[in-house]
């Protein structure tokens, strides 16, 4: 890794992990993960901010001493408890005895009720400050962003937020940390991906905490996750503005569940017909074949949603269940939608869409929906084409 001083005192020591094959055992990882850490140096105190999952604990200690040498931190700053960056927490306190822990009182609790640790921890309320010599660590309380103790911490001499889990996304770091020195465009899914697969559900939040840090001077965001956000914050930040807010471009996520072909040759004619009508940014998903996790971030991205499905064992086919019990987690809103699918004896795949849609917050299915019986005949076509000019003309509708 290249360890190195991001700005004058504040170092990254952070891990590359290109081994873990799924995220929260849940989330596809094919170009890895960081857990970013960072040590803050003052002149009379020294802080590390937050750790790594405990598999990565000796690469940390190795990580550190590279930028100190034999010295300890005086303090751990946790931003976020969830184990991938608290993991190594009471290792941590082996290599570095007389540290202490600062967290909020939200995050005290899990210290004590993860890792059973009550002594040498350092309680902090919004707003409150840390000295360290020249360099002063004020903390930010941001609650359910994505956990309910989530902080962020700023060092205004530097200009520099450490966000805890947001601004993060997946993929191992190439060689460079900061944005200024690397290929960012393999991020930018990622972002949409770790955005709509981990912090989506908690978009009123996100708000929250963007109002709150709307009048910091940012020269550098530092995630607990992927690069540290420096030349492209405005990109990044805005990302997360528009997401949380569930805005979206312009474009149509068409996904299905076919047994045996008849929704997918609904799918193809209402795809082909949204090209006809000028519909560029078109993504098809299989949801038997593309991961949820990939499906998300394009749901998060594009504002029209089409769903299809056959009726399976007399309700709707399990993974396009699987999809809309998660489009009604993420409590998604402001998009186009529209259904489709097919049943040889017992309509019920659509209606149940339909009905899981609408339990959801602000989310229904606004365009007519098409269902065929047995395989699709032509009026079925043709209605699949009605539904593709109807979702193209609310798409030029601004």
């Amino acid at each position: 890794m290249n360890f190195k001083e991001i700005t004058d005192g504040i170092y990254y020591v952070g891990v590359n992990d290109r081994t873990t094959a799924l995220f929260e055992s849940l989330w596809p990882l094919p170009t890895g993960v960081t857990y970013n850490s960072y040590l803050v140096k003052g002149s009379e105190k020294l802080a590390l901010i937050d750790g790594v999952a405990i598999a990565e604990c000796e690469k940390l200690r190795e990580n550190i001493a590279s930028q100190i040498g034999a010295k300890a931190p005086d303090y751990l700053i946790i931003n976020h408890m969830e184990p991938d960056h608290s993991g190594a927490l009471n290792v941590i306190r082996s290599f570095f005895p007389d540290i202490t822990i600062v967290g909020n009182a939200k995050t005290l609790e899990m210290v004590r009720g993860f890792y059973g640790i009550t002594e040498n921890v350092m309680k902090v309320a919004d707003g409150d400050s840390l000295e360290l010599g020249g360099m002063t660590l004020t903390f930010r309380l941001t609650p359910m962003v994505h956990w309910p103790e989530t902080m962020m911490t700023y060092v205004s001499e530097r200009n520099t937020l450490f966000s805890g889990d947001a601004f993060g996304c997946f993929g191992a770091l190439t060689g460079g940390i900061v944005d200024s020195e690397t290929d960012i465009e393999p991020f930018i899914p990622e972002i949409y991906r770790y955005y709509s697969n981990i912090v989506g559900k908690y978009g009123v939040f996100v708000q929250k905490a963007l109002s709150k840090l709307s009048t910091l001077k940012l020269e550098y965001i530092c995630s607990t996750h992927g690069p540290v956000w420096h030349e492209q914050i405005p990109m990044v930040s805005g990302l997360y503005d528009r997401m949380s807010r569930y805005e979206a471009e312009d474009g149509v996520v068409i996904v299905y569940g076919s047994m045996y072909g008849n929704t997918e040759a609904m799918a193809e004619v209402i795809a082909s017909r949204l090209a006809e009508n000028g519909v560029k940014k078109i993504r098809m998903h299989d949801a038997s074949r593309s991961h949820l996790s990939y499906i998300l971030a394009d749901i998060f991205r594009f504002r029209g949603l089409v769903i299809g499905a056959p009726t399976y064992s007399n309700t709707l086919y399990p993974p396009v269940e699987a999809l809309v019990q998660a489009i009604k987690t993420r409590e998604v809103k402001n998009r186009i939608i529209s259904t489709f699918g097919s049943y040889t004896w017992a309509p019920q795949a659509v209606k149940r869409i339909n009905t899981l849609l609408e339990e959801g917050k602000n989310v229904s299915a606004d365009i007519t929906s098409v269902e065929a019986r047995q395989a699709p005949d032509a009026s079925v076509m043709e209605g699949c084409k009605t539904l593709a000019d109807e979702m193209a003309r609310r798409l030029a509708d601004k």
